[in-house]
């Protein structure tokens, strides 16, 4: 039967897992835990082709678990009941160490499945996702696991793993191996941080290849071809989601609109529409924000349009809204009026609400004294002085008008009626 190169050559320690040094490396924690024998509940999170699944059987191995595999965008909860059957009997007489893949396919009521026996003990769960788990992992798994996040494969890395593969390929087909300079290179580059990928493509090279005289020239023609489509691939999965959301919004508050292009290009490319419409949302309310407030309707609108419409389609009203977003007048100064805010309500600060802001039913109701709240709509341009912020914080300022024509108005707007310089 068929056996993938990447499968046959699959890491059998950690000491043969490329990448990853941070947490597997020499005083990484993951490789004291593993060291150490007591496994917690984890989630490992990162591209595909990284040795996520390596890892988990690694542990399951070294650990002397019953391993149990599942996907879970084909799993249900019967599967997992099976598991369970499991528990306690000479099938599993340690536990059971089940590694759960692509968990983020698994609904809140499969997930809570899992809760009462991760929590016993019985079974280690280590799941992965390509997701950010933050956002797709229900909290009570969350709180339960710990979170290790496997980063892309340096191209450096990729190439030591393209060696091994054409050395054990020479040994299985007593071949020698004539790679055209910079054909390996290539395929480093090309697989976009994924091992799985750079396997394959070096295996479909030894079987496209016409040898001679018992050496099989691999050329950077070939490359090129058998990675023409993984390269493509790997911009969709092998970058980073989450760097590259960060690029995008970076490049329109840097006021880039070709960068802008580019990124979003990128993220249409590899499929994340919806990815794409919610940050270009956070892009319009947190870095154009007030200087140019009719921005959220207009960006709303373009996202709404785009998820009608569907892809091709969907990109022109996505590239209006980052081009105009791009080339907008910027302001964070509400963000930067909240974070300010949240930074003292989480040293504890705030107390009691001022009485004349407290509801007044509960006044009116129990015949106690009047709060003295002055009705702004009653007085000239509907402003009158009175303290809103709690006692403690009465003097605190966390709003400071931007740089920009809007605010700059609304500034001698009010500096006017306040009789404010």
């Amino acid at each position: 039967m068929y056996q993938p190169l990447a499968d046959l050559l699959r890491p059998e320690t950690l000491e043969e897992v490329y990448g990853q040094e941070h947490i597997l490396g020499k005083g990484g924690i993951l490789r004291r835990i593993v060291d150490s024998g007591k496994i917690p509940n984890m989630i490992f999170y990162g591209p595909s082709g990284t040795g996520k699944t390596t890892v988990a059987q690694i542990i399951a191995k070294q650990t002397n678990r019953t391993l149990y595999q599942l996907n879970a965008t084909t799993a249900s909860t019967a599967d997992i009941k099976n598991i369970v059957a499991q528990l306690d009997t000479l099938m599993a007489p340690n536990g059971v160490l089940l590694y759960l893949d692509e968990i983020q396919s698994f609904n809140k009521k499969q997930q809570q499945s899992l809760l009462e026996h991760i929590e016993n003990g019985k079974i280690t769960l280590i799941a992965s996702t390509t997701e950010n788990p933050y956002f797709y992992v229900f909290n009570a798994i969350l709180s339960r696991s710990t979170v290790f996040e496997f980063k892309q494969i340096s191209s450096d890395a990729a190439l030591k793993a393209i060696y091994r593969a054409v050395e054990f390929l020479e040994n299985r087909t007593a071949l020698t191996a004539q790679p055209e300079d910079g054909a390996l290179e290539y395929i480093a580059g090309a697989c976009g941080g994924d091992i799985r990928k750079a396997m394959n493509a070096v295996e479909v090279l030894f079987s496209a290849g016409q040898p001679v005289d018992g050496k099989l020239p691999l050329t950077l023609e070939d490359a090129k071809t058998v990675t023409q489509k993984s390269a493509l691939r790997a911009d969709r999965d092998g970058d980073n989601f989450y760097d590259l959301l960060s690029a995008l919004q970076k490049s329109i508050r840097g006021s880039d609109p070709d960068a802008a292009c580019h990124y979003l290009a990128r993220l249409l490319e590899a499929g994340q529409l919806q990815g794409a419409c919610r940050r270009l949302m956070v892009i319009a309310a947190e870095d154009v924000g007030l200087a140019y407030p009719m921005i959220l309707p207009i960006v709303k609108s373009c996202v709404d349009m785009a998820l009608m419409l569907g892809m091709p389609e969907a990109r022109i009203p996505l590239v209006d809204a980052a081009v105009l977003m791009a080339t907008s007048p910027k302001s964070n100064s509400a963000y930067m009026a909240l974070a300010a805010a949240t930074e003292d309500i989480q040293k504890g600060l705030g107390g009691d609400f001022p009485r004349h802001l407290q509801n007044m039913h509960a006044d009116t109701y129990t015949m106690e004294r009047e709060q003295g709240y002055q009705y702004p709509h009653n007085y000239p341009n509907h402003w009158v002085r009175q303290q809103y912020l709690p006692d403690e914080l009465k003097d605190a300022k966390y709003y400071a008008y931007g740089p920009n024509k809007v605010e700059q108005a609304a500034k001698q707007y009010w500096d006017a009626v306040k009789g404010e310089k």
